[in-house]
């Protein structure tokens, strides 16, 4: 795990060791066990070094930040080159399946100088080139330099669980993990994006495909590779090599999926264990944290020295100490808690907002952020976290309602009525009528449903005109007219994930700590899309059937019997009623007035009934907070 960047410069121009060292710096929290740069012009060699000075100006610049974690050694140093010299990488992530994958390559010939899953990847691409990427069972952002084809290429893991940034010009490109390390590169190029801006405040809607919500910033989209010429800086091609969608479904009894479930679930955690330092895990006290940890002890039995880590929500109603208790007494492992405050977000929100680079959903995400902190704090450098599982087996009321939208389509009237007594995960009242009746209409009829029941496309607090000029492309709310579960969940997938995956990604390694997602692996996912929706969630309205089944005898009966969803919460009506002079400030300051997005009054009212009683409290407050703070941190320009 680490940070990597790089710059490339059209003839006639150069990369300087300053611009290489401020990269850097701007990424050392993500590797702070060691750093390196090499530097490449065409015609000649790659230089490599410990430090940016000590190489001469170039046309091609190369950052790595080292995160120890697979060969500890000075033989997993990067950036990384070839034995002849044609290829140079800098590499972020693990490739869990590296062991397999030298033995093979092995047998090819290739002889390995180092321990490093690196080196292997380094190979590999020699070896297969592109191919390669569809094998590679792990999480990765990483940059090749080939010194033969004048080229460089930017690869990017199937789910975007490691991110890779970008700019590009006529005259220059710049890639890093995060955008705060290019961003001062381009310090006039900060616009914001209108569509994305929307998404956002809209819908809560973030890192989708390969937009930013700054127009000239990008990110190399999930399962992509792109091939950047040294010698045309402007236009990098992208070519896909996997992408979670539903597959043709699998002829396999339930007892025979639930027995094929366990064995790959079981065998994604076995290959998510391989470190060369101690792997712990958070644990939430829901189902997916829940199985990560049992598996956990079940495959490394008594010697593993287990040890979890879990937010606990300063509210009753919203707290799932009680169910990781079970979990964490049940696996006999070393507990870590932490419960964070009202208080203690305003204390952090300005550095959490540098760590996110930006904007992000919801205060949970602060919650989330103390927990890598709490990891950080005993010097585990790796855990395990569940990320996925909702995504891929129903765990949102969304996915209810599309189980639901297809026993009607399908005219089984009795079981849908039956699907509906039975209280799926989020039904009740008018928002569980919206999410089953939304599956069934087209869109323009989707859009009129939800502002019937108040939830207009263009609330009164945006500023429409604005919208209507700076905004095409803006994402529309709801699901795919006709679209059943199984359609759903890759959207969800695709969509719903990245989001959290960024959350996830920016949190850890703020902390210089790992978090690795065992749910996430091509060979799950593609299975899991296969199923029988009812495989998936029962006729009986239980989410993730399939998995709760699989695990029975390993993860404790009380935690897979399960049917509430409280999910990474916050009690956030409570913490903004707590916090109500700080967010004033911030909602009645002069840079919250000067944003056109806002039709400010309007905001302020709706701002003010919120706090009236919970009832009336929406995410949408967080939302405004948070932006007015990002926009004028970052200088953005609209």
């Amino acid at each position: 795990m680490c940070g990597i960047g790089g710059i490339v410069v059209r003839d006639g121009g150069k990369v300087c060791s300053e611009e290489l060292a401020v990269m850097a710096k701007r990424l050392q929290h993500r590797g702070p066990d060691g750093h390196g740069f090499a530097t490449y012009t065409p015609g000649g060699r790659v230089e490599a070094a410990h430090e940016a000075d000590a190489l001469a100006a170039a046309r091609v610049g190369l950052v790595h930040l080292r995160l120890s974690i697979i060969d500890t050694t000075e033989g997993g140093w990067q950036p990384m080159l070839s034995a002849d010299g044609r290829y140079a990488i800098v590499f972020n992530g693990e490739i869990y399946n590296f062991v397999e994958l030298r033995a093979e390559l092995e047998k090819k010939g290739h002889v390995f100088r180092s321990g490093s899953d690196t080196e292997v990847l380094l190979a590999a691409w020699a070896a297969w080139g592109a191919n390669c990427l569809p094998r590679l069972v792990g999480m990765f952002a990483f940059a090749i330099l080939d010194t033969r084809a004048n080229t460089i290429i930017l690869a990017r893991d199937g789910f975007g669980i490691k991110p890779l940034f970008y700019v590009s010009t006529a005259q220059r490109f710049a890639f890093a993990s995060e955008l705060k390390a290019i961003i001062p590169l381009w310090s006039d190029r900060r616009r914001a994006n209108g569509a994305r801006v929307f998404d956002y405040l809209r819908s809560g809607i973030t890192d989708r495909g390969g937009d930013t919500m700054l127009e000239d910033f990008h990110q190399v989209p999930a399962g992509h590779w792109a091939t950047v010429s040294l010698l045309d800086t402007a236009n990098p091609t992208f070519t896909a090599f996997w992408t979670p969608k539903r597959k043709e479904r699998l002829d396999l009894s339930y007892d025979e999926a639930v027995a094929k479930t366990r064995d790959l679930f079981v065998k994604s955690v076995r290959l998510h264990l391989r470190s060369d330092v101690p792997v712990g895990a958070c644990l939430s006290g829901g189902i997916d944290s829940s199985a990560i940890v049992s598996v956990m002890r079940e495959i490394e039995g008594a010697g593993l020295d287990l040890h979890t880590f879990t937010y606990v929500a300063d509210a009753a109603e919203v707290s799932e100490e009680h169910w990781a208790e079970i979990v964490a007494r049940n696996s006999n492992t070393t507990e870590h808690k932490i419960k964070p405050n009202a208080d203690n977000l305003v204390d952090d929100l300005e550095t959490l907002i540098a760590c996110q680079d930006e904007p992000f959903g919801s205060t949970s995400i602060y919650a989330q952020y103390c927990v890598f902190r709490l990891v950080a704090s005993t010097g585990i450098k790796v855990v395990l976290d569940g990320q996925g599982a909702d995504e891929m087996l129903g765990g949102y009321a969304g996915h209810s309602g599309a189980r639901l939208a297809s026993l009607i389509r399908e005219r089984r009237f009795g079981a849908a009525g039956a699907f509906w007594r039975s209280k799926p995960v989020g039904y009740g009242g008018r928002f569980g009528r919206l999410m089953a009746a939304q599956y069934l209409l087209p869109k323009p009829a989707q859009g009129v449903l939800r502002k019937m029941i108040g939830r207009s496309e263009m609330p009164p607090w945006l500023d429409a005109e604005w919208f209507r000029a700076n905004a095409e492309g803006a994402s529309s709310v709801g699901p795919s007219a006709g679209g059943d579960l199984m359609d759903e969940l890759a959207a969800d997938v695709r969509g719903n994930l990245p989001p959290l995956l960024r959350y996830e990604d920016r949190n850890s390694m703020h902390y210089s700590v790992e978090s690795r997602v065992p749910f996430l692996t091509p060979e799950l996912c593609d299975f899991f899309l296969a199923l029988p929706e009812e495989y998936v969630i029962s006729d009986d309205g239980t989410s993730k059937a399939v998995l709760r089944a699989a695990l029975r005898g390993i993860v404790p009966d009380a935690i897979l019997d399960r049917r509430d969803k409280v999910g990474f919460r916050t009690p956030e009506w409570q913490w903004m009623r707590t916090v109500r002079p700080w967010a004033e400030r911030i909602l009645t300051s002069d840079a919250a007035r000067a944003l056109p997005v806002f039709r400010h009054e309007q905001l302020l009212a709706a701002w003010r009934r919120s706090l009236e009683k919970p009832s009336r409290h929406h995410p949408w407050i967080w939302r405004w907070i948070n932006f007015i703070r990002w926009s004028e941190i970052n200088d953005v320009q609209f």
